[in-house]
């Protein structure tokens, strides 16, 4: 079957992507690229919790929810409204076995699965888009299936648009996202806490806490020995009221993190603090960013989320003076663009 691609606004692209919030920004530019080279919108599958940030996507027509946690009575309302429509390509970008059968229960011509999937997810594709390489950063992985349908390559863009809520805190903004959900990505709340400060001490910057309700205790820690300056809005915030907060930032200081890759996608300057993960894998994608990582460990990156040290080195190794006076490099950059009169996005 020939992989060229032709422009056929008729024709329907149904995209599989289930989890997690930064693997969805992975596969934005694969998506977007083949949307827009077929000159038509895409309908997306997600998990619920993740349906109103996917419809913030541009070119996103119609989400349809995965019932992940009410599968037994929600699944058949599921199917209906998946097999609602008739679609030309079904692109799985998860590769895992709930994807696939997803991917094989819709009514398509084409269904496409990468070539890395895994719990015999290959078994329901017609097709495997690109080689198995994981020595690269996700969202290339993703642009496999852009050369596989024969779209011509180009920029990485990562259009999703949200409400435009400006923030009335004065100086330089801030956000801070400490935790993620892997003990082994996430940097002391201590160190957070001396950069807030010191930040704030230098150059008045608010400093913004975000998270999920469970990070509420570490957010709420890191804010108390804050003290002034600080807006925790940890727990307190939907994934799109999150979105409009980070565009609003000037610098975001993260871990390994959901929010790490929202900020990237909104023009934000990351400045990320990487233990057991490989940031030339899921660390933030583009030039504008920067990773501190502990030097000479043989164990890292170690994929784990316990530490078999016990110790982590990895993370107790990066100091708050290192993140500091990094983040006044970028903050000092940025600021320049924002006194000639050009909005830094």
């Amino acid at each position: 079957m020939s992989n060229r691609i032709q422009n056929d606004e008729g024709s329907r692209i149904l995209v599989v992507k289930l989890s997690s919030l930064g693997d969805l920004f992975h596969a934005l530019p694969a998506v977007t690229l083949i949307r827009r080279a077929r000159g038509t919108t895409v309908d997306w599958v997600t998990q619920p919790e993740y349906a109103d940030l996917v419809r913030c996507f541009e070119g996103v027509r119609r989400v349809i929810p995965f019932p992940r946690r009410a599968f037994v009575s929600g699944f058949l309302p599921f199917l209906r409204e998946l097999r609602s429509e008739e679609y030309e390509w079904v692109l799985d970008f998860q590769g895992l076995v709930k994807s696939a059968l997803v991917t094989r229960c819709a009514r398509a011509s084409r269904r496409i699965g990468p070539a890395f999937s895994r719990e015999g997810a290959h078994l329901f594709y017609g097709e495997l888009a690109g080689r198995k390489d994981k020595n690269r950063h996700a969202v290339e992985e993703a642009l496999d299936f852009v050369s596989h349908l024969g779209v011509p390559p180009g920029a990485v863009e990562f259009p999703v648009a949200f409400p435009v809520v400006p923030r009335p805190e004065p100086g330089p903004r801030v956000a801070l996202a400490p935790c993620s959900r892997w003990p082994t990505k996430n940097w002391s709340a201590d160190r957070f806490v001396q950069v807030g400060r010191e930040l704030r001490d230098r150059i008045g910057a608010t400093l913004y806490l975000v998270g999920s309700a469970a990070d509420r205790a570490v957010c709420g820690e890191i804010a108390r020995g804050i003290g002034q300056g600080v807006v925790n809005l940890c727990g307190g915030t939907s994934l799109v009221e999150l979105g409009s907060l980070l565009q609003e930032m000037n610098l975001a200081i993260t871990v390994d993190s959901g929010p790490m890759h929202m900020a990237t996608a909104v023009g934000v300057p990351v400045l990320a603090v990487f233990g057991a993960t490989d940031p030339g894998r899921t660390g933030p994608f583009g030039g504008s960013h920067r990773v501190l990582t502990a030097e000479g460990l043989d164990c890292r990156p170690c994929f784990a989320n316990a530490c078999r040290r016990s110790d982590l080195a990895c993370l107790d190794r990066v100091s708050a003076e290192a993140v500091v006076e990094t983040a006044m490099e970028m903050l000092g950059e940025g600021f320049r663009f924002q006194v000639s009169g050009v909005r830094k996005e």
